[in-house]
């Protein structure tokens, strides 16, 4: 199934060690005071439930993990966390837009335009640009963040278009107890690396509230790259009564950056002033036999770009929709999910084949999805959705697959997925267009085992996965005859590996390993990577340290180019008083040389230092 596995006997032998450390865990006395993981998601089923009964491959980030990575945007935590997923960067800070633009997520290999494939949500909603269709990496701040729910392989039974290749949901904080909550914090680093952010939660009674600000600004790691960008966020939860809750947010990203160009082409200045906002409404349900919910959202933006051979850019666009969805818990051991989608997106650009002119594309779906609980440790689970698209018409999407759980430690499962994504406002008429382009496809089949060990202070998760894709978008020919064709295909396959030891509350240890074949060359899709962390806590101290090792990253095809690298980060805290917290870190301890978008070296070893302030 997977030739040549694996090529590289480096992280072969890392690996097998992995295992190796497993077995050495597993023989030793199990310890009273075990540490339980939070197995509860909403991304697989749309309520809360443990990810054992459901079909797909489920990964889940902790608030804490994401601290404990001192990352300001979430997207590079990613890497080290979840297995199968690779996030392309640029520079020290900021992901930037266009051709050279970084903050692509591949996810087993699939990705385009560069993030279509992959759907981003922010509590359930989706997030993309109306006429280009994937999401900017540079407005998802990790200080918003309470936890994130990871979909790996396709989610388009529930979430539609965008969700071929995964689906990635940003749960944002919310305050549980009664009284107020403040965080401050400011760090400064290599390269004039300034980060700023302050928070406050609030809860009395059935009211709550979050709010947030945060400022990011560097000098670039070249002349000529710098980066500044402010957030803002506001979030409002009101309880009506014991069974329905009430929550609106609003949020806005203003951002603007400079870039030379890649180092092996003479320098061609690049500009970009953008800002991004989102708005959401949502009535949730519970039930003791029913939950579900009825979401509102708007996102919307504006973009200027300017480079001396192309001139100005500039574009609006909008996305807004309704969901709807319900779970009905039967007696039989059944749960049926009902749900219905109504979406518009689009905009203005003043380029392209239909420019200074508003296009907008509608979709409205309905599914049903069903599991079946079955001699009391299998589930069995089946869905379909029907979405219908103003421009193309009607697709289907099914789902299939089952778990069986052989114990309360044991699980094994396996699923059959389709997923699809949608033609962008983009490819049907802006550059190399084609009205009449139809869906891309995807089927997915894969196997799963999660094992939890020494009393659920190990848990382990091996997945293996086949996928195929057909229907891919392509341009086809050259300068003003260049157009935009279904005629692209994919095969992937890999197995994915993920490990967490706690060995008591003061220390913990996570690892992830993924091996990807295709048949076709991938840009951002290593062949190998693998991935491991440590975390100790002592008195006022704490220490976090990361290995990541990357093998055959292809940044470039014509001409083609791959990279290998390791990377080494450490990051150490103090905390001199009850709510002061100081912290050190450094990136690229081996201080390597490397790059993940082709012409943009990556910085050497660089550190930031900081404060934060928790009241």
């Amino acid at each position: 199934m997977f030739k040549d596995f694996p090529t590289n006997k480096k992280n072969f032998i890392l690996f097998l060690s992995a295992f190796f450390l497993i077995q050495l865990s597993y023989s030793q006395t199990t310890k009273k005071d075990s540490v339980k993981l939070d197995d509860i998601i909403v991304t697989g089923s749309k309520i809360d439930i443990s990810r054992k009964i459901v079909p797909l491959s489920v990964s889940q980030i902790s608030k804490q993990d994401i601290e404990n990575s001192g990352e300001t945007n979430i997207l590079p935590a990613l890497n080290d966390y979840v297995p199968g997923i690779f996030v392309t960067q640029r520079n020290i800070l900021g992901f930037g837009v266009s051709n050279t633009g970084a903050g692509s997520i591949t996810m087993r290999g699939v990705s385009s335009s560069p993030n279509t494939d992959v759907l981003m949500l922010i509590d359930g909603n989706p997030q993309y640009q109306g006429i280009f269709g994937h999401p900017l990496a540079d407005a998802y701040v990790a200080s918003d963040v309470e936890k994130v729910e990871i979909i790996r392989g396709p989610a388009s039974i529930l979430y539609g278009s965008n969700a071929m290749a995964g689906v990635i949901n940003i749960i944002t904080k919310k305050q549980h107890e009664d009284g107020f909550k403040i965080n401050l914090g400011a760090s400064y680093g290599s390269y004039n690396t300034q980060k700023y952010d302050g928070n406050i939660g609030f809860r009395k009674d059935k009211l709550s509230l979050f709010a947030s600000l945060n400022h990011d600004q560097t000098d670039g790691i070249r002349a000529n790259t710098d980066f500044h960008i402010d957030n803002g966020y506001v979030k409002v939860g009101y309880e009506l009564d014991k069974h329905f809750d009430i929550t609106a947010d609003f949020s806005l990203a203003k951002y603007n950056a400079n870039d030379n160009g890649p180092v092996n082409q003479p320098p061609v200045p690049f500009s970009i002033d953008i800002s991004r906002g989102k708005t959401s409404l949502s009535i949730d349900d519970k039930f003791n036999n029913a939950e579900g919910g009825f979401k509102f959202y708007h996102n919307f933006g504006t973009h200027n770009t300017y480079d001396p051979v192309s001139g100005k850019f500039h574009s609006t666009d909008r996305n807004s929709g309704i969901m709807l969805f319900q779970t009905f818990k039967l007696a039989t051991n059944t749960n049926i999910t009902v749900g219905s989608d109504l979406k518009q997106y689009g905009g203005i650009s003043n380029q392209g084949f239909k420019h200074d002119s508003l296009i907008t594309v509608n979709e409205l779906a309905v599914y049903a999805y069903a599991q079946q609980k079955l001699f009391d440790k299998m589930t069995v689970s089946a869905g379909l959705r029907l979405e219908n698209n103003s421009k193309f018409g009607n697709v289907l999407v099914p789902l299939g697959g089952l778990t069986y759980n052989l114990s309360d430690e044991t699980t094994f499962k396996a699923s059959v997925s389709k997923g699809y994504r949608s033609p962008t406002i983009m490819e049907l008429y802006l550059y190399a267009p084609n009205p009449s382009l139809q869906p891309e496809s995807m089927v997915n089949y894969e196997i799963s085992w999660l094992q939890s060990l020494l009393n659920s202070r190990l848990n382990l998760e091996l997945t293996a996965y086949k996928a195929n894709g057909s229907n891919m978008i392509q341009v086809v020919g050259m300068g003003y005859s260049a157009t935009r064709e279904n005629v692209g295909t994919f095969s992937n396959q890999g197995i994915e590996f993920s490990a967490r030891y706690s060995v008591d509350k003061n220390l913990y240890f996570n690892a992830n390993y993924s091996y990807l074949d295709m048949n076709k060359v991938v840009i951002a899709a290593p062949r190998q990577q693998f991935n491991v962390g440590a975390n100790y806590n002592y008195q006022i101290w704490g220490f976090h340290l990361s290995l990541q090792d990357i093998d055959r990253l292809y940044t470039s095809v014509q001409p083609a180019v791959t990279q290998n690298y390791t990377l080494v980060n450490a990051r150490i805290t103090a905390k001199p008083m009850k709510h002061i917290e100081l912290f050190l870190a450094a990136d690229n301890l081996l201080n390597n040389q490397y790059q993940i978008n082709y012409g943009y070296p990556m910085p050497g070893i660089n550190f930031n230092a900081g404060f934060n302030l928790r009241f």
